[in-house]
């Protein structure tokens, strides 16, 4: 009965463990069709309009975007309104030594800690070895969701003064006839600004993906997307040997907010006049087809 009984116990864990394995080889195998798919739409859209270059040295601009953590060889591009604030949190508790939980890492020191090395602290030589031989990954979002959630993020909270009275004073400035500062700057103003705005002193909050992380020069060997965020950065996890028991935390800065996604996203764009919207996806027009995001979702609501 013993025996009976240790070769059942036998043979259910051995069925399971292969059952384990079989499913993290299919969730593996998606994975990387997902991201050859994914690096060859962005080096399609890069090649068919020049945006390679042979002798190309990273800019300081794109370097300052790079994130480096040493003890797993991950170097992260951060992209502002994609989950980034939680990427850097996930980078500092890589750092062993600091001992703190993810609820320990509040908002806005995660932006500031000493912690955090960008690759632009290092020399170019040294930026190349890294870039080569650590996994580098950038995350996307639709150009547009994440424009809305620039704006909701940056001057719908008062608290934020250099954004809400600061910029948009500065915007309101410049659009508004009447000089009338005092009413909250709208997102049809917003928008104009952007349209308008010298693209060399663009703010990174609402900056296009490819032109901060410029992959067509930096072949990223994961491409996330905000979109799937959970599954992508799981992955992302696993290829950097991450401990087990670490996890894309799900924080938001303002808690109780919904966070923006596609529904809001074309409320605002219904009050944009034709000829705005069409000028603002001029501004996005590479981060479109380059991230396979279809713009044509707002073209409808806009027409």
């Amino acid at each position: 009965m013993r025996k009976a009984t240790s070769k059942l116990y036998f043979l259910i864990t051995f069925v399971c463990a292969i059952s384990g394995f079989l499913f993290h080889y299919k969730i593996s195998a998606q994975n990387s069709v997902t991201q050859n798919h994914r690096r060859d739409t962005v080096q399609y859209i890069c090649h068919k309009n020049n945006m390679t270059s042979s002798q190309w040295k990273i800019k300081h601009s794109v370097a300052r975007q790079l994130y480096v953590e040493h003890t797993h060889k991950f170097i992260y591009c951060e992209v502002p309104k994609v989950g980034c604030s939680n990427w850097k949190r996930i980078i500092l508790l890589l750092n062993s030594s600091l001992g703190l939980t993810v609820d320990e890492l509040k908002h806005n020191n995660v932006h500031i800690s000493p912690l955090l090395r960008r690759l632009s602290f290092y020399s170019w030589k040294m930026q190349a070895e890294l870039l080569n031989n650590y996994t580098t990954v950038m995350f996307t979002r639709d150009p547009l969701e994440r424009l809305v959630s620039a704006y909701r993020d940056k001057f719908l909270h008062d608290e934020l003064y250099y954004y809400s009275k600061k910029v948009a004073n500065r915007i309101k400035s410049r659009i508004r006839k009447n000089g009338n500062l005092t009413e909250r700057l709208s997102f049809k103003e917003f928008a104009s600004f952007i349209v308008s705005e010298n693209a060399t002193y663009r703010d990174i909050h609402w900056t296009p993906i490819m032109e901060l992380c410029d992959p067509c020069n930096i072949h990223y060997d994961i491409i996330g997307k905000f979109e799937t965020i959970k599954q992508d950065a799981a992955y992302v996890l696993r290829s950097i040997r991450a401990p087990k028991n670490l996890e894309y935390p799900d924080i938001k800065h303002y808690a109780n907010e919904t966070r923006t996604n596609d529904l809001i996203s074309k409320d605002y764009f219904r009050s944009l006049p034709k000829e705005l919207f069409k000028k603002l996806m001029n501004v996005y027009r590479y981060d479109f087809p380059m991230f396979d995001y279809n713009p044509y979702i707002y073209l409808q609501i806009n027409i």
